[in-house]
């Protein structure tokens, strides 16, 4: 034994001096013919080739054993040549490999196993993975097993073959099943058991049993043969010696503890309970945390009992949950050390592994991989990107015949009418009813106020219009919020006075109600009045400005307005929801005084059009189609939303706060008696009686788009909340809309909805939850508001069953927790997780569209595209510009302008995409020079909302078929998608008219991304992020569905490049980019992303995106259209080149390629440390996540020569 572990050492130091050890001749005298070179890289191929001829040739293994101490020696010395030994193409570790397999000398196999440990210990997980490949680990194990016969067996042999096996084995994925085979598991068992005070030789078999462990069937075998036992056996208390072999074994414990049967057996030998105690005394004495290590070991070891339920129960038994929650109190966290580094790291919600519970007893064998994510010298690899070129490039399939698709030619009239019928001479354009900007004041006007008029006028409506004229002169005329020409500040503030004056000049018009009138609005219900009379409480008043402007209070009473009471309508019966019984709070008595209160309460209302119509809303509703059959309105839907006149930055996360909401969960269980547990809210019981009680919050979501199934008030001011999974599915619980009353001013409530399902949020990053307040809404501010302090996300103790988690086991719910203190008293309150839009408020803008449009100038058009499952229409818009006149040479040009396809709200949680398409249809029916030139330029044919059904049932994410129609596109059924079916039919007949659309795209929101960013479709790209990437560089491709994005980056204040992705995943084949791009043939095919928190970057950054910036965001689109017209039809714009070379090089010069799916903004600020998800459309799926870093991409010499505007001259079909 002592010769065995000199000798490498003594032969390594002479080899070093380059002196033959004694009794040995050189080789290099022997065999070595010609010159020898001193260079290393000539002296390691040199001696390579030595021991693979003393291989073949049989030579003395003195030999061997020589050449083999100059290779270590030169490995232990020269990154160099480990580098070279591993490079591809040398044969350095096959000779290694061979000579160890075939050699009986044990100096030699000591020698190479030295070799090997320094080549896997310095190069990290490629270079384990390199001596994978070779067939190491098979050699290995076959040497242990050889090994283990000798008797006893040699201890430094042993040592290095457990060390490189635990480095190796993680990198094969059939190592588990190889050592099974192979007899090793026992061999390193018994190593164990006959060695336990020689801790030099248990390490690194501990360290293999851990891999070993890994695949569970050898962990059942393990545990049948004592390992549990024997690992209880090495840990122990608190001790200062042997810290690191501590270590190991409880990482050891924590990966057999993962099987149910090992965990089943510590319970039954009441190791739970110590666990626990070597826990507390490791806790009690480890006061500088040196060894966090080791406690969080033990704390890993329980975990993997407490998955099944004899461990969870023994757990509590042990009283677990109270020692860990005292020890887990610091009182102070330190400034410095491990822990206040602990402390400092970015929020991790997911960091937690799921495992299975007690579904079944049947360990099943999982081969678990785990990377090295430090690796940079292997290229990234994603199993989910689609390597097969073939089934990349764009195939035009028509799926169905030109006699089928032939259903579809009356949706396109545009490309058949001659409009001979048509007045086209006069090119006057109409004024369009919403394009002035309407700042219009908000008048609260005094409870002294005189009313004038008779009490019918009362009658009429609580909320009195004011009555704006649209024709004002030149100082009250403003651009729409969509123009994007600056405005000089002090025009604004000058037509801000002007309007003034006309508001002051009605306000002599408005009446006033008192508190009883508006306590008697809680019982009014919609009633089925005559079309020419407006039905509500807003009955008769101007529809062109529908949010209400003035609320009023005076001492008359108005008995008649309660007589109103519950009337059916058609049928059914459709109500407001509840308003604030204590009627409208002044903002403050001495403004009520003042005879400024109107110039007080001047609020700036929306910038863009006003397309919201209380009245119109209402009508529309009645024939809206719900499964529930929603028999009330929401106040917000009926009030309308404007932008809150100010910034709402990213919230910024209060430190500890997470630990601080997770040990008031855990205190639920320690102090159970201080739990109320009381159900508040059920929609699964009809009967259920709301509580009385006047400290309890009251709920509802029985209005469209509402989400809200369940809520439990946990404490006094602390309530659960359970949401809808989506209709006719079990899962997608994330989108939440519902309504709050009842509600005392200044006390903090807390809310916890607790079984949202994705990994992870923005709510973890400073995003905060909605709130619309109708008391606000009644003081002139109805907006939609971001509240909410000690926001986070985290993964909760509720399991989610098999079937719930798409046959997942184990997977666990997560918890948005957030807390509001509410500034009125019995305030009427709706909570969302993103700005609701509703069907119904879709439908209602269009129709104010259609009805304000000038058809002289606009061409506009309203089909209804097809029926959902439940009935609703599915409307599709097409706006262009009307021909010059009937003359057959303007009508050509009418019906060649290229086609735009837009869609959006395939996703109904992802509200945020209708507001980008509100801006984009509101843009593309303005009066702006640049609109009209776009619609000169474009057809625009439109499908705003692709999933109506979901929208108005508050789904997430599923239509009522409860399927993501997002993964529909290959193959949509008729009868279960039919809006998919029939978009993609409209697709399919523009390709087999040959008029195959220019750009395509959906608009969608992202829950786990900031800024407004695009997925693309790239072959090229794809390729790259293979590890083909010989291949890459043989695909010519147009780049130019770069130019939009790039386009967009540069004019769009939200839009961040670097975001951009055009890499296409296999799980992603069926979605509408990707089918409309490889099926349909638009090579222009893009998702368009829209935070649902804020930027992070650009104008913007540090701020929560709203409605204007959507909406805003929306419009940038239709004019990066424009700018794309122009670069690839320059001529027909009859622009300079020069011109179109300065724009094309603006956009060249902010730019710098940094990936070949990312451009970086020269201003942008660095990446955010949070969870990002780089695959496209996939914040609901599974996570696949592309290498943030994957290296540089290099521009072909083609891309780099040719400008945009050429290449997409060069390949435009």
């Amino acid at each position: 034994m002592v010769s065995v572990s000199v000798r490498p050492y003594q032969a390594t130091t002479m080899a070093a001096a380059n002196v033959p050890v004694p009794g040995e001749v050189s080789p290099l005298t022997e065999m070595h013919s010609g010159p020898i070179s001193l260079t290393n890289n000539s002296r390691i191929v040199g001696l390579l080739a030595q021991l693979e001829k003393i291989n073949t040739e049989s030579a003395e293994s003195d030999t061997a054993r020589y050449v083999t101490s100059k290779i270590l020696h030169l490995a232990q010395s020269q990154e160099k040549t480990r580098r070279e030994m591993t490079a591809k193409g040398s044969t350095g570790m096959e000779v290694l490999l061979s000579t160890l397999e075939n050699t009986k000398d044990l100096q030699t196999t000591l020698n190479i196993l030295s070799i090997l440990v320094e080549l896997v210990s310095a190069g990290g997980g490629r270079r384990a993975s390199f001596l994978v490949t070779k067939g190491g680990s098979q050699i290995l194990l076959q040497l242990l097993m050889n090994a283990s016969k000798e008797s006893p067996p040699n201890e430094e042999l042993m040592v290095q073959i457990h060390s490189i096996l635990a480095k190796i084995g993680p990198k094969d994925k059939k190592f588990g099943v190889k050592a099974r085979i192979n007899g090793a598991l026992n061999i390193t068992l018994n190593l164990v058991k006959q060695n336990l005070q020689n801790h030099r030789l248990v390490l690194p078999c501990l360290q293999l049993l851990r891999v070993y462990s890994a695949n569970s069937v050898n962990s059942v075998s393990l545990g049948k043969n004592g390992v549990v036992e024997l690992m209880f056996k090495i840990i122990g208390p608190f001790s200062k010696k042997n810290s690191g072999l501590m270590k190991v074994a409880l990482d050891t414990l924590a990966a057999l503890l993962k099987s149910k049967t090992n965990a089943r057996r510590a319970v039954d030998r009441g190791y739970v309970q110590v666990l626990l105690t070597i826990y507390v005394d490791w806790h009690r004495h480890d006061n500088r945390h040196r060894n966090m290590l080791i406690r969080k070991g033990i704390l890993q070891s329980l975990k993997s009992v407490t998955n099944i339920k004899l461990g969870r129960k023994a757990f509590i038994d042990a009283n677990g949950m109270k020692i860990l929650y005292n020890t887990s109190q610091l009182p102070v966290i330190p400034v410095t050390g491990p822990v206040a580094q602990l402390y400092s790291l970015p929020p991790e919600v997911d960091d937690v592994v799921d495992e299975s519970d007690d579904n079944d007893d049947i360990d099943l064998e999982a081969e678990n991989e785990t990377e090295n994510e430090d690796d940079l010298d292997q290229n990234f690899k994603n199993d989910d990107i689609e390597t097969d070129i073939n089934k990349l490039k764009p195939q035009e399939e028509p799926g169905r015949t030109i006699e089928e698709l032939k259903m579809y030619e009356h949706l396109f009239p545009e490309l058949v009418d001659d409009f001979q019928d048509c007045d086209l001479i006069s090119k006057e354009p109409k004024p369009f009813a919403f394009e002035r900007k309407v700042r219009g004041p908000i008048v609260v006007p005094t409870a002294g106020e005189e009313a004038s008029g008779n009490s019918g006028n009362i009658r009429k409506g609580v909320v009195m219009k004011a009555n704006v004229s649209p024709k004002g002169d030149e100082g009250d005329k403003k651009p729409t919020f969509m123009d994007l020409a600056k405005e000089d500040g002090k025009d604004n503030d000058r037509t801000l006075q002007q309007q003034l004056g006309v508001e002051n000049r009605t306000v002599s018009s408005v009446h006033g109600l008192n508190n009883d009138i508006v306590k008697a609005l809680d019982r009014i219900t919609l009633q089925n009045i005559p079309s020419q009379t407006a039905p509500g409480f807003t009955a008769g008043m101007k529809k062109d400005y529908s949010l209400p402007l003035t609320v009023l209070t005076c001492t008359k009473a108005c008995p008649h307005m309660a007589s109103c009471g519950n009337v059916l309508f058609e049928g059914r019966t459709v109500q407001l929801g509840k308003l604030c019984c204590t009627g409208v709070e002044t903002e403050d008595d001495e403004d009520t005084e003042s005879t400024s209160s109107v110039e007080q309460a001047l609020v700036e209302i929306s910038d863009g059009p006003t397309l919201h119509d209380s009245d119109l809303y209402i009508e529309i509703v009645k024939n809206t189609k719900s499964v529930p059959e929603y028999s009330e309105v929401a106040y917000p839907d009926y009030f309308g939303h404007i932008p809150p006149p100010f910034k709402e930055p990213i919230l910024e996360r209060p430190y500890g706060v997470q630990r601080t909401k997770i040990a008031q969960d855990i205190e639920r269980l320690i102090h159970q008696s201080d739990i109320i547990d009381r159900v508040v809210y059920d929609l699964d019981n009809p009967s259920y009686a709301i509580p009385e009680e006047g400290d309890i919050l009251k709920f509802n979501s029985k209005f469209e788009s509402g989400n809200l199934r369940k809520v439990i008030q946990i404490r006094k001011n602390e309530y659960d909340l359970i949401l809808n999974s989506d209709i006719n599915s079990n899962h997608y619980h994330q989108w939440f809309y519902f309504e709050v009353s009842g509600m005392r001013p200044g006390v903090a409530y807390r809310f916890n909805i607790i079984n949202c399902e994705k990994s992870n949020s923005q709510f973890n990053y400073g995003m905060q939850p909605l709130m619309y307040s109708v008391q606000e809404a009644l003081n002139a501010r109805p907006w939609w508001m971001r509240v909410g302090t000690d926001i986070c996300y985290y993964k909760n103790h509720f399991s989610r069953s098999s079937v719930a988690a798409g046959g997942q086991k184990g997977k666990s719910y997560y918890t948005i927790t957030f807390t509001v203190s509410f500034p009125h008293k019995d305030d009427v309150c709706y909570f969302a997780y993103h700005y609701p839009y509703t069907y119904s408020t879709l439908q209602m803008h269009l129709q104010k569209l259609e009805s304000a449009h000038n058809p002289q100038q606009i061409y506009f058009r309203k089909d209804v595209l097809c029926e959902t499952l439940s009935g609703n229409s599915c409307p599709l818009v097409t706006i262009t510009a009307m021909p010059e006149s009937n003359y057959y040479e303007h009508i050509c040009q009418f019906r060649n302008r290229p086609y735009v396809f837009l869609s959006a709200r395939v996703h109904p949680g992802e509200t945020n995409a209708s507001w980008v398409m509100k801006g984009t249809l509101e843009y593309l029916m303005s009066n702006n020079p640049t609109a009209q030139s776009l619609r000169e330029s474009y057809i625009f044919k439109i499908v705003p909302m692709l999933n109506p059904d979901g929208v108005i049932n508050g789904n997430h994410r599923c239509s009522l078929s409860g399927e993501d129609l997002n993964r529909q596109w290959q193959s949509p059924n008729p009868d279960l998608h039919p809006t998919i079916y029939h978009a993609k039919g409209l697709l399919q007949y523009l390709a087999a008219v040959k008029r195959l659309p220019l750009v395509y795209c959906d608009y969608h929101g992202h829950s786990r991304k900031k800024n407004v960013f695009m997925y693309g479709c790239s072959i090229k790209e794809t390729v790259w992020h293979t590890t083909d990437n010989a291949a890459s560089c043989d695909v010519v491709e147009d780049v130019g569905y770069r130019t939009l994005p790039k386009i967009l980056s540069h004019i769009a204040p939200a839009f961040c490049m670097s975001s951009c992705s055009f890499v296409v995943e296999k799980s992603k084949e069926s979605t509408a980019r990707v089918v409309v791009w490889r099926e349909i043939g638009v090579q222009r095919s893009y998702t368009m992303e829209s935070t649902l928190c804020g930027c992070d970057q650009g104008k913007y950054k540090g701020l929560q995106i709203g409605t204007r910036e959507l909406e805003e965001m929306g419009a940038k689109f239709c004019v990066g259209l424009l700018r794309l017209k122009r670069l690839t039809s320059p001529l027909e714009y009859n622009l300079p080149s020069s011109l179109l070379d300065f724009e094309n090089d603006l956009i060249e010069s902010s730019c710098k390629v940094t990936s070949p799916t990312t451009y970086v903004l020269d201003e942008d600020e660095p990446r955010f440390l949070e969870e990002v998800d780089y695959s496209a459309e996939s914040n609901d799926e599974l996570d696949i996540e592309l290498a943030e870093n994957a290296g540089d991409y290099e521009p072909s010499a083609q891309e780099e020569v040719l400008s945009d505007s050429e290449l997409s001259r060069t390949f435009l079909p």
